[in-house]
């Protein structure tokens, strides 16, 4: 799956079905631009909120079957596909909250307000994505939130030092407090025996989350079905990088090379073809 990584968002691949790849991309355009005002340029934080509020406006005006009075081509577009897939605008006005969040929250309490940040960051796409195919019931809609949160969760320990030069930091202080981690250790990327405590802690959080959503995958039909699959794959497979990497993520950006794809490829078609799962976290990963 390819997924833009700033709003973990898939993009348009070979296996998203043909069909999904216009409104999948006109969603993306929206979502991309909410994440820019809220992110790029030199704006200041009042001029930001303005420009969201602006972009609120833009939903509103769908909402109401009207024209849009910013970005009218973008918001006609959103129209159409809300329209012929009846798209609920909730996921929309969720995302809106995250970017208004990333202009003002620099730092989480602890894990439930980092959850709550990823309830309206990254779990609309899941639910976007759902709406789509005609699938989002209560069950898969539950289960696409943990696939999100985790994947949202696992980039955020694969980009701990880049975000830190940007002055943010999403791992929760009170874990932070609990493991005897100072945000001075991360300012110097000092991945010493606390630091492992506390990554070795997150790292199994988000794994058991990634593991939980996993079924959903098997009850998609088709090639999202699949994807998803992978998608799983690849990020239980990022924890094992972190893991061999001795949980220093300072050092450089972890990334799957060549063989890592492999594994993730042959764990994909497995788990597809034998319509298995696992019941525990180590079961699905394996030690490959």
């Amino acid at each position: 799956m390819e997924v833009d990584q700033s709003e973990n968002f898939p993009v348009a691949s070979v296996l998203l079905p043909k069909a999904l790849r216009a409104p999948v991309g006109i969603i993306y355009q929206v979502v991309r631009t909410a994440a820019d005002i809220a992110d790029e340029g030199d704006w200041s934080a009042a001029e930001r909120h303005a420009r969201l509020a602006d972009f609120r406006a833009g939903l509103d005006a769908v909402a109401e079957r009207r024209a849009a009075p910013v970005h009218p081509l973008l918001f006609g577009k959103l129209a159409g596909v809300v329209a012929q897939y009846k798209l609920p605008l909730a996921p929309f006005y969720d995302l809106l909250r995250a970017c208004a969040q990333d202009i003002d929250s620099r730092r989480y309490a602890d894990r439930a307000a980092l959850l709550d940040y990823c309830r309206h960051s990254a779990n609309p796409v899941g639910h976007l994505m759902l709406h789509l195919v005609g699938a989002a019931t209560p069950e898969n809609l539950a289960d696409a939130d943990a696939i999100c949160t985790a994947s949202q969760l696992i980039s955020f320990w694969l980009e701990v030092a880049d975000d830190w030069k940007n002055d943010r930091l999403y791992l929760p202080l009170a874990d932070l407090k609990r493991f005897g981690v100072t945000e001075a250790q991360i300012a110097q990327g000092l991945a010493d025996d606390a630091w492992r405590a506390l990554m070795a802690h997150e790292v199994s959080f988000v794994r058991s989350t990634l593991v939980r959503g996993a079924p959903l995958a098997l009850r998609i039909p088709g090639r999202l079905g699949f994807e998803l699959c992978g998608a799983v794959h690849g990020g239980l497979r990022f924890l094992e990088r972190i893991e061999r990497a001795g949980y220093n993520v300072f050092r450089e950006r972890l990334e799957l090379n060549t063989f890592d794809w492999c594994v993730v490829a042959a764990r994909t078609v497995v788990m597809w073809l034998s319509r298995r799962v696992g019941v525990a976290a180590r079961s699905i990963e394996g030690n490959a």
